[in-house]
């Protein structure tokens, strides 16, 4: 079975539900102007944290983003790996990556609010 995008690009093909079950299914949101891969997932948009650091928080030190993260009480939940194969078909994480932590979209909103004086997050 393939999952399928929705999102600013539209309809893409993600990947193959290896377990020939899907409890989620795959897009892009834009955000600031960059396409984040996301997970739906039980009705909650799910990001992957890697990708939010790498491409939305890119000029801030990890070290502070983890602080804003304990002081907003975020949490990030591991990825399973039918998720994580799906992450990478959608280019939101490396493919030789082997664990994925994932972040709402509310906390996401969160995080850039806490980070406006440091990022183009709103």
């Amino acid at each position: 079975m393939f999952l399928t995008c929705e999102g600013a690009l539209g309809m893409v093909p993600a990947a193959v539900d290896y377990s020939g079950r899907a409890d989620f299914h795959a897009g892009y949101q834009r955000i600031e102007g960059i396409n984040l891969g996301y997970l739906q997932i039980g009705g909650t948009q799910m990001f992957a944290l890697a990708q939010v650091l790498s491409d939305l928080f890119k000029d801030i030190p990890r070290a502070t983003i983890s602080r804003k993260m304990e002081i907003l009480k975020i949490r990030s939940r591991r990825c399973q790996p039918a998720e994580l194969r799906t992450l990478k078909a959608i280019n939101s994480v490396p493919t030789r990556a082997v664990k994925c932590s994932l972040i709402s979209k509310a906390d996401l909103e969160a995080l850039c609010s806490s980070c406006k004086s440091f990022s183009p997050c709103p």
